[in-house]
């Protein structure tokens, strides 16, 4: 074995080892020691992770059916996360009961970054219509990776009620207590959620009518067999374009530039609001590191002139946050939420 050496000027070397082995270690240089050692302990696991993610593909599940908002959106991030991380990002849209059945195989997969989960204010007001009764624990499962926007939301009815103005159908459903149907993503989403607040501050009597996904409760108010929808412009400026639906108001606090003859539904029903955002979450054990390394990843593909641009074509509005931020509005959401439906009837206190 080579032991440690002291050489004086004359090469005469003497073996110092067995002597370093007996002395012992001053009270300042072990502490010094030991401060030295938990920081590379922990920076650099915390620098390996980052550098050695990802390492294989990404998969961004999606609670809710392919050409919604939330699905528009986590296909834009996923093309350009892809792009600049040179692995395949996959969308895996596993709809049905208002977005649980997806955000509980989330809650379950390995909590290695890989595997995330981008769904819309349906994951808030899930907590907060079954509160204890979910296949997953809303905070203890899961922690925020970044908030992502939100979109203008869109209240729209089929041309086949011949009305064109959110006053003449309020005066119209007043008259039809419990025959104007209208169409929600699922019970529990935030489609069915925004219906029930509109039905409130309007003061009539609406049927709601749960499918397995946004997109698909906007096709039926295009094929006439619902009557109205409230869903991001995102998927519904096509329809409203070409006249297969007409659109009576958004749910924004001021008119939307791409609609700018469309009222608010603030202005004829004064403190009506939207609540909720899309967000980007991942399963709780998943590293801080690669947490804030995802995070700081959607903020700067949300800062390409071109995102921003197509973004602009559908009023959405960018608004990414830091994890911590991300949780901090969930909790306030689930609160916000859980107030909406036991106003609605549709939990008790």
């Amino acid at each position: 074995m080579m032991h440690d050496t002291l050489c004086s000027r004359r090469d005469v070397c003497l073996d110092v080892a067995p002597l370093q082995r007996r002395l012992p270690t001053p009270p300042l240089a072990r502490a010094a020691a030991l401060i030295v050692g938990a920081a590379f302990a922990s920076a650099p696991g915390a620098v390996t992770a980052q550098q050695n993610f990802p390492v294989k593909p990404i998969r961004f599940i999606v609670p809710f059916s392919a050409g919604g908002g939330t699905d528009t959106m986590a296909r834009i991030i996923a093309q350009k996360m892809s792009e600049n991380w040179g692995q395949p990002v996959v969308i895996e849209n596993r709809t049905g009961a208002g977005g649980t059945i997806g955000t509980a195989i989330a809650a379950k997969a390995t909590p290695d970054g890989h595997t995330l989960l981008v769904s819309s204010a349906g994951f808030v007001i899930s907590a907060a219509l079954h509160a204890n009764n979910l296949p997953y624990d809303t905070f203890r499962d899961f922690t925020g990776v970044t908030q992502i926007g939100y979109s203008t939301s869109t209240l729209v009815i089929t041309p086949m009620l011949g009305v064109k103005t959110l006053k003449t159908f309020i005066d119209l459903a007043k008259t039809r207590p419990g025959k104007i149907l209208f169409s929600s993503g699922g019970a529990g989403s935030s489609t069915h959620l925004s219906g029930e607040r509109f039905r409130l501050a309007a003061g009539i009597k609406a049927v709601h009518v749960g499918f397995k996904g946004s997109s698909d409760a906007l096709l039926e108010v295009v094929a006439g067999r619902v009557h109205y929808v409230i869903t991001g412009l995102l998927t519904t400026l096509p329809f409203i374009k070409d006249g297969r639906i007409v659109c009576l108001a958004v749910s924004t606090p001021l008119r939307s530039p791409l609609l700018p003859d469309v009222p608010t539904i603030a202005e004829l029903l004064p403190g009506y609001k939207r609540e909720g955002s899309h967000v980007m979450i991942a399963p709780s054990a998943t590293p801080r590191p690669i947490v804030h390394q995802i995070s700081k990843e959607v903020r700067r593909i949300f800062e390409l002139p071109d995102v921003r641009e197509r973004l602009k074509h559908f009023d959405y509005l960018l608004s990414p946050t830091t994890p911590e931020e991300l949780d901090k509005i969930l909790r306030v959401d689930v609160q916000t939420f859980s107030e909406l439906v036991v106003r609605a009837g549709l939990r008790s206190k």
